[in-house]
């Protein structure tokens, strides 16, 4: 049992998302939980997950998270909002219910984060197209007493940001064309309900302006990954003098966009980048 005990505490945490955008939940994770491993898994063949069907994408999803569990991880991170509302209950069944790996998701701790945040109970939303749809901010937020909320899909940052696009006047009139009905209707705080939109939080303030306060998940979920490792005695043990954690970065898609941006978003620690077929059922 020690021996067990010992290679759950010291297995990977597994992060998928449908392409760059959950390394900024990466990011936060690894920062807050420095001697974690993490096995990072991009679905760059499928990219993006937005504008499927939600039966895809939970497809998808499930396919996806199959592969991290596979290698062993000790627990899922799901940093895609589109996928959590597609996938978080049967996701939470085959894994946590089946096979005891935690599932952690992005949705419930940005709007825990955005009540904490308003000051005039008034919430806005932005987020794919299925993400909206799905009403899964609404849900999350709907036992909060006189709060208003209100929503929006953001279909095109999702593109921009896996083009590596993050500044110029191209992205700055698309984001003032989506965000300017809900600066008008008063929002005091932005949900970025999809893990690609911290990327854009500089053209995001400059459009709806130094008064409303930006919620993204990132921080937020590495914070309950932490409580989770935590409350399950899972923790990695302390490394080693001139030991350190080795990262693994996964990807669907053959492009060799998906490294150089994803060091470019995330750091250094991101070295080669290997490529796994997940499928899904779908092409």
């Amino acid at each position: 049992m020690r021996n067990k005990v010992e290679y759950m505490n010291n297995a990977p945490i597994g992060i998928f998302d449908s392409g760059l955008g959950g390394l900024t939940v990466a990011r936060a994770v690894i920062d807050k939980l420095p001697d974690e491993e993490i096995v990072y898994l991009g679905d760059t063949e499928h990219t993006p997950y937005g504008p499927r069907a939600i039966a895809q994408v939970r497809s998808l999803t499930l396919s996806a998270l199959d592969e991290l569990a596979s290698r062993g991880v000790k627990a899922l991170v799901i940093a895609c909002n589109t996928a959590t509302a597609a996938a978080l209950a049967d996701a939470r069944e085959r894994y946590w219910i089946d096979a005891g790996i935690p599932v952690i998701e992005v949705i419930t701790p940005a709007a825990r984060q955005s009540v904490i945040a308003t000051r005039n109970h008034h919430v806005g939303v932005i987020g794919t197209k299925a993400t909206i749809q799905s009403e899964a901010y609404l849900r999350a937020l709907a036992a909060v007493p006189g709060l208003t909320v209100s929503q929006q899909a953001c279909p095109a940052f999702v593109e921009f940001v896996e083009a590596g696009v993050t500044t110029g006047e191209e992205i700055e009139a698309v984001a003032r064309e989506y965000l300017t009905p809900l600066k008008e209707a008063g929002v005091d705080t932005l949900i970025l309900g999809c893990t690609h939109y911290p990327l854009l939080t500089g053209v995001i303030g400059r459009v709806m302006g130094e008064g409303v306060t930006l919620v993204t998940s990132s921080e937020a979920t590495a914070n309950v990954t932490y409580n989770e490792l935590v409350d399950r005695g899972l923790l990695h043990d302390p490394w080693p003098a001139g030991q350190g954690p080795q990262h693994q970065f996964l990807a669907t898609g053959a492009s060799d966009a998906f490294p150089r941006l994803a060091r470019r978003f995330l750091g250094p620690e991101v070295g080669s980048v290997v490529r796994v077929s997940t499928g899904g059922g779908l092409a």
